[in-house]
């Protein structure tokens, strides 16, 4: 009996390994295919003997246009589906994600105070987008920590500020001129297109180190998924846990949205994806998501650079055309609901 039970573990080992393994490989896939794609109308040979040599123009377009952007679209997607994972376990909510924390709502606010007031430098608005997604990230955890920072407390918290900075950033919209609506609007679309070496210094750190202290924590989550007292059970300091996690998402979403601007659905639907092919083990789901949510963000960027051209679709509204239709299919099918 117990060497049946080995074996069958075993081959789910195996399997899940298996599954990490071929998301890698589908991760390295987009990338790759999508080196290939623009409008400067390099063939695919071009496009990859310019990775390792080819004419100066080709160069220039490879290294200092597509992969610092090709690189982005990982780290962006990785960011905001390991913070999406991190924020439903630790708040035990299967709806949870930078948006409906406020995260998002309180970036897009600083955002759109430095374009009203108008400063046009893009550091500038990343600062202040960074900014107010992690101040919006403090005042949640201080009023749920007021309420012993109960998973409920802080989804409240979170949604309450999520309306609030949502009402305050429409109100500067109706005060905007027609110049500054303009700005606005598109930063809150989504776009890839101001990525560089630079921005990508900044967003590197600040998305693998919070994800290498999730995944070196993934067997708490896993204790507390369950409840907080099975989890204290064990010793686990479930409240300090929970702070940290939610800290280390903001860190990721803020680093991820305050170069790009808002891109939804990336956070809610990646950690479900990874759930539903890998089951609830937080040490693959976290890597697992990561790959799912860079997968999609290399994906939907390709697609709006080259569906419409020359005409590029702003990457906040491929990936909500991506994530909606499989957060209604996830809903028809029961998958959401109850802890995640």
């Amino acid at each position: 009996m117990s060497s049946g039970l080995i074996t069958a573990y075993i081959k789910y080992e195996r399997r899940r390994t298996a599954y990490v393994v071929l998301l890698f490989m589908l991760c390295i896939l987009a990338f790759t295919i999508s080196l290939s794609f623009g409008s400067s109308g390099l063939s695919l040979k071009d496009s990859y003997s310019a990775v390792f040599g080819g004419d100066e123009t080709s160069r220039l377009i490879i290294w200092e246009l597509r992969i610092p952007r090709l690189l982005m679209a990982v780290l962006v997607g990785w960011g905001l589906a390991v913070g999406g994972t991190a924020s439903q376990v630790a708040l035990r909510n299967p709806l949870a994600s930078p948006f409906t924390l406020g995260v998002s709502s309180g970036a897009a606010f600083g955002a759109v105070v430095v374009i009203m007031s108008g400063m046009t430098s893009s550091w500038l608005i990343a600062a202040a987008a960074f900014s107010g997604a992690i101040i919006t990230t403090l005042i949640v955890l201080g009023i749920g920590k007021l309420k012993g920072a109960s998973p409920e407390s802080l989804v409240l918290a979170g949604v309450a500020l999520m309306f609030l900075f949502s009402a305050m950033t429409s109100l500067l919209q109706y005060t905007a001129t027609m110049q500054q609506v303009q700005a606005v609007v598109f930063w809150m679309f989504g776009s890839l297109a101001n990525s560089g070496w630079h921005q990508l210094a900044v967003t590197f750190p600040l998305t693998i180190l919070p994800t290498l202290w999730l995944i070196k924590h993934s067997l708490d989550f896993n204790l507390m998924t369950d409840s907080d007292e099975t989890a204290k059970a064990f010793g686990i300091n479930t409240g300090r846990l929970r702070i940290t996690a939610m800290l280390c998402a903001a860190l990721m979403c803020a680093s991820s949205i305050c170069f790009t601007g808002v891109i939804g659905f990336i956070g809610l639907v990646s950690p479900h994806i990874a759930r539903l092919l890998l089951g609830s083990d937080h040490r693959c789901i976290f890597p697992a998501s990561a790959l799912i949510g860079a997968s999609i963000v290399t994906a939907a960027d390709t697609f709006g650079r080259t569906l419409w051209q020359p005409q590029v679709i702003p990457l906040g509204i491929m990936t909500s055309f991506i994530g909606v239709p499989f957060f209604i299919w996830l809903l028809l099918r029961k998958k959401i609901g109850g802890h995640p």
